[in-house]
This record gives structure tokens, sequence and C-alpha cells, in this order.
């Protein structure tokens, strides 16, 4: 077998693999051999099959496996022998193609683009600055007013009031199709929030403005996918009497409204609150703390990136950007959208950063566990209600979606990694300061 380099410029790569028709022929007739004592045919003892009539029934197929195998055999020699790694799975193209017949030498060209030497660095140098926010007072207590809101009570409101929305009716109801009632469309003394969306369309609406005593017939139509097929599409109408008008009034803020939420104390929920309110700070320092870790990074390293990279992803961002800014065009029927030289800068940041983390997780030896994928598949499971088992099967038959989900994780533990031989300074910042950080990594 031969291999002989046709091209080496920057990072493209081309050679010429040749197998010998002599060596496919030998590597045939070995794996024959291999499995004569277990070949049985018609008028044949098992493992008297001649060699000729074993290389004429399955000579052809045995055949295309040696090709195969030599050619992936020369390629995993070349890599190890030359220390190249391929930045994309390398082309492979058969010479002479279907005028290829048994008995000519394979020649194979093989073409790529090697992942460039990516310089050391020094990332004890490297000086990063820690926003740290505290859960105040204030904070706490705006938190702790929404969850009120969110827990209201209602209350009667003055006689004669009408309802508007937002308002909670209690109602008995009676709904009817074609005059007739139907099971499961009666209730009494339900407690109805107009504009909560828990009746079917068009219900709630038509309640806005009765009053404690009023008799009403609401008419609507069943959606066609209404769950209840004896239902779906058919048109109903509710006679319903109003038995009260309450106004939402916001809970105290007390021991029982802990409770509602899971506390002992109201104390104890100030200080689950303020738990959570430092986490979601924390998480918000850290994303500003990774930009500016990149950001030095991207200064401290330069080095030649594969073309084929640089194009695959500003065709990518150029593609989100365009969908970003038209949302109501949902589908891939669009114009071509080409990449500006805006975009190919910002694919070669994002290139060289992903290279250089590859690197250093690399030579950290850092890896993402099973248990880390489990939870990460969990977590994308559950944006699919009633299909997660279909989801996580499609997730294990599926390497490209593993990677995606494999990739931030990676990429998060090496930036840790760094972030921990990093000498780091915390800064003790206003809620809305950091939120201002925050909102400015969206404009960059």
């Amino acid at each position: 077998m031969q291999v002989t380099e046709t091209l080496n410029e920057g990072l493209k790569r081309s050679y010429t693999i040749t197998v010998p028709a002599a060596d496919l022929d030998a590597k045939v007739n070995e794996k024959l051999a291999e499995a004569q004592p277990e070949v049985e045919l018609k008028g044949f003892r098992k493992g008297k099959v001649p060699m000729g009539l074993l290389k004429k029934q399955f000579g052809p197929r045995i055949l295309g496996d040696a090709m195969q195998d030599a050619i992936d055999g020369a390629m995993k020699d070349h890599f190890e022998s030359t220390g190249d790694r391929p930045a994309l799975q390398p082309k492979v193209e058969m010479q002479g193609g279907e005028n290829w017949k048994e008995g000519d030498d394979v020649v194979v060209e093989m073409s790529y683009e090697a992942l460039p030497e990516i310089p050391e660095v020094d990332l004890s140098k490297l000086k990063l600055e820690k926003l740290i926010v505290k859960a105040d007072d204030k904070a706490v207590a705006e938190a702790l007013e929404n969850l009120a809101k969110s827990a209201k009570n209602f209350e009667d409101k003055k006689k004669g009031t009408k309802a508007k929305d937002g308002d909670q009716v209690v109602i008995d109801f009676v709904g009817k199709i074609d005059g007739e009632a139907f099971e499961g469309g009666a209730g009494e003394d339900y407690p109805l929030e107009i504009g909560s969306g828990s009746f079917i369309p068009g219900f709630e609406e038509q309640l806005v403005g009765v009053k404690a005593g009023d008799e009403v017939a609401v008419k609507v139509s069943f959606p066609d996918e209404y769950g209840a097929k004896h239902l779906a599409g058919k048109e109903a109408v509710f006679d319903c009497t109003v038995k009260a008008v309450k106004g939402p009034k916001p809970a105290e803020i007390d021991d029982e409204l802990a409770k509602q939420f899971g506390a002992e104390s109201l104390e104890a929920l100030k200080g689950q609150i303020s738990e959570r309110l430092e986490a979601e700070y924390a998480g918000a320092s850290r994303s500003v703390m990774k930009r500016a870790l990149l950001d030095e990074l991207d200064k401290m390293v330069k080095f030649d990136l594969p073309p084929s990279l640089v194009e695959t992803e500003a065709g990518q961002i150029a593609h989100q950007l365009w969908h970003d800014e038209n949302p109501d065009h949902e589908g891939h029927d669009h114009p071509e959208i080409k990449p500006t030289e805006e975009h190919k800068s910002l694919a070669e940041r994002r290139v060289r950063l992903g290279l250089l983390l590859a690197e250093i997780g690399r030579k950290k030896e850092v890896e993402v566990t099973d248990a880390e994928m489990t939870q990460a598949v969990m977590n994308q499971a559950r944006q699919y209600p009633g299909q997660e088992r279909a989801f996580f099967e499609f997730v294990q038959k599926n390497p490209q979606m593993q990677q995606q989900l494999r990739a931030p994780i990676f990429e998060d533990k090496v930036v840790d990694l760094i972030v921990e031989g990093a000498k780091v300074t915390e800064k003790e910042v206003s809620k809305d300061k950091l939120q201002k950080a925050v909102e400015a990594l969206d404009e960059i």
C-alpha cells in the first residue's frame, strides 16, 4: 500500500492512497480461508466447499469489505504517523469509479483540513473580576409581593357590581348541545376567573359585565381538536346562573402565605427567597465573567483556522440572525442568506475559542460523564411533555444530537477549570449594575 502526498498548503491536505490488486486478492483469500470451515453449501459437507466455489459465491462481497478495511486502515495509519487531526470528516473519492474492475489497483483520493497547532496559554496570567450581588431587603420584599399576587384570594364585590376581566364569578352551569344536556357539562358553585383561559375559547369573555343573580346563555363552539371526540367541533349553549362576583385581593404577607409555598414561617420563606435570588445573581455573574474570560483568551492566542469550519459557522450565524429578525418566517423556504464580513469575523472568533477550549479540555482530560449527559437529556426532554421516551430514543440513535448536548457541558467544565487557575477578584455591586452588565452581553 502506498500513500502519496499531493497537497500541503496551509491546513489543506490531500493524499493518494493506492491499494495493489494483489494485496486485495490476498486479503480476500485470507478471509475466505477463515470462513471455509464453517461454510455449508448444497452438495458439500460443512467445511469442504472448494475455495474456487467460495470465491465465486462470496468473493465480490468480501472484496468490497476488504477494500473498505484497507482504506480505513491506511487512513488510520496516516493520522497516527502524521499526528494530523481532521477538522471535519475527510473527503474520500475512488478514482475510476464505475470503470474499476476486479484485478485493478484501488486508487483513492483523500483530502481534509487539518486542525491547527494550538499554542500553549499561560492560564495563570488571566485576571478576572467576579461581580457579587447580595439579596437586599428591597429585592426580597419585591419577590414577596409577587408571591402574594400569585396567591391572591377573591372577596365579594359590592352588590350590583359588574364583573370585569380578572374578577372571579361563581356560577352554576349546564351545557347543552341541540337542547340536550351532555355528560360532564354541568357544575355548581364553580369559581371561574375571567381571563384565566381555563374554559373553552369564547366562554369567559361572555361573562364580562354580568352581576350576581344574572342568568346568561353562553354560546360557544368546541375546538375541532378538543380532547372529548363526541364534543369536538360541536356548538353548545351553557345556561349559567351567576351566584357571586368577586374581586382579586393579594394574599397577606404572613406565615400563612409562607406555608402555601412550603415554608414553615415568613422568616423561613424570606430566607429561601434570598437564597434563590443570590443563586440567580450568581448565574448572571458567571455569564458576565465567562464573556470576560473569552475576551481575554481571544486576545492571547492567534493561529490559522480551518476555512471550512469558519465558513460553516458564518453560515449558521447568518441564518440564525436572519430568523431572529424575521420571527414570523418559521420555515427555511427563504432567499439564500449570504454571510457578511461581520458574520465571518464573529465566526472566526467562535471557531478560534472553540478550538482553544477543546484543546485545553483535551490536555486537562476533561470529560462529560454519563450522569451529566443523562441529566442534560432529561432537561431537554421536559420540553416535550408526554413524548419523553421518544425523545430519549431519538437522542440514543442520533450522534449529532448527542454532540449538541455534550458540547455546552464540556465547554462549561473547561471554563470552570480555567477560572480555578486564574486570579479572580470579587467586587460587590448593585443588582442594577449586574443587570446592565448582562444586557451588554447581547450588544456585542
